[in-house]
């Protein structure tokens, strides 16, 4: 028996194993080790190749998503392979073709991994036959769970953008978002809409606690990307928050809820993908709100209330840089397609 085959083997298998459990079944655990290696490699790459293609970038969740898949097969064929070409009389040629190759080892562990069930070859009597039972079982295993995590990330996916739809229906820019909301005299009819982003904030945070591969799923077109959908909203939040007199605010309950989704998602996002920009993005401006006829706190008054607020907004920008984007500003701002 080739005991350096046999201890790879198992050595694989037991990484193999370890990671597909802990990226798809482990909620709280984010991705495996081996599978959040792949992601922020192949992510960063394709970032150094299309940095301004945003039609590439695209691409990327579905490329990682893919990878990882592949990667777990090849480790798992490989794991299982090096174990059965330990032994090297461990199975037998029904159709007397003579002695066994490394492609004879390969070919088996691929169709007993995933139960294809061939039979011109088979195990010896023994323990030969238990491990293929398990070798089995593991195929089952990740054929299952490969199909349940693809199904529930497809979902999370379109809930993502679902919400960034949302909050772009509202405007793409901060000060828009806020004047959209007056209609003369109060914020009227931004209840609701603040109540829906909230939700759909803490299950996008529990998705991307699940679904790590989530955050590589990168949308082509700026207003529709949640990176600038939350800044954009972050900031007419704050707006309304410390930039609109006490009396004329919306309800504070329904506002505070939506901030500290908004928070708990960066807080998510910051443990593994972003890190706090270097510098403060721009500040949203008071002087479209006065335009507007909405009442404001003075210049002094909001700028005391944004120092207090830069690590928050540093994290956001931290947020928008890893996505490839611009903060959302009137200069920035694309026109409707």
């Amino acid at each position: 028996m080739n005991l350096v085959a046999l201890a790879l083997g198992v050595a694989l298998l037991v990484a193999v194993i370890t990671d597909i459990l802990w990226t798809t079944l482990w909620v709280e655990g984010g991705a495996g080790p081996l599978t959040s290696r792949l992601m922020a490699w192949t992510w960063h790459s394709l970032r150094r190749i299309g940095a301004q293609n945003s039609r590439l970038l695209s691409l990327s969740g579905l490329l990682i998503f893919m990878l990882s898949l592949s990667l777990w097969i090849v480790l798992l064929w490989s794991g299982w392979t090096l174990i059965f070409a330990s032994a090297e009389n461990g199975l037998i040629d029904t159709l007397n073709r003579g002695s066994t190759s490394w492609s004879d080892w390969i070919y088996f562990t691929g169709y007993t991994v995933f139960t294809l069930g061939n039979g011109d070859f088979v195990p010896r009597k023994g323990i030969w036959q238990f491990v293929t039972i398990l070798a089995t079982g593991s195929g089952l295993l990740f054929v299952t769970l490969s199909v349940t995590y693809t199904l529930s990330v497809l979902d999370a996916v379109t809930q993502k953008r679902a919400f960034a739809n949302n909050v772009s229906g509202f405007g793409t820019v901060s000060e828009d978002i806020v004047r959209a909301a007056w209609n003369g005299a109060e914020f009227r009819g931004l209840d609701l809409p603040l109540n829906t982003f909230e939700a759909q904030l803490t299950l996008l945070t529990e998705n991307h606690k699940a679904y790590p591969v989530l955050h590589y799923f990168h949308s082509a077109r700026a207003d529709r990307s949640p990176a600038v959908e939350i800044a954009a909203l972050d900031d007419a939040l704050t707006l309304v928050r410390f930039g609109v007199p006490k009396e004329h605010r919306p309800n504070e309950i329904i506002v505070r809820n939506a901030r500290t989704g908004i928070e708990n998602y960066l807080e998510t996002l910051h443990e593994t993908f972003v890190k706090p920009a270097d510098t403060t993005p721009p500040a949203p401006d008071l002087t479209a709100l006065r335009e507007a006829g909405i009442p404001t706190a003075s210049d002094d008054e909001f700028d005391a209330s944004l120092d207090d607020l830069e690590m928050r907004r540093r994290t956001l920008f931290g947020f928008i840089e890893s996505d490839v984007r611009q903060w959302p500003t009137r200069e920035t701002e694309r026109p409707p397609q």
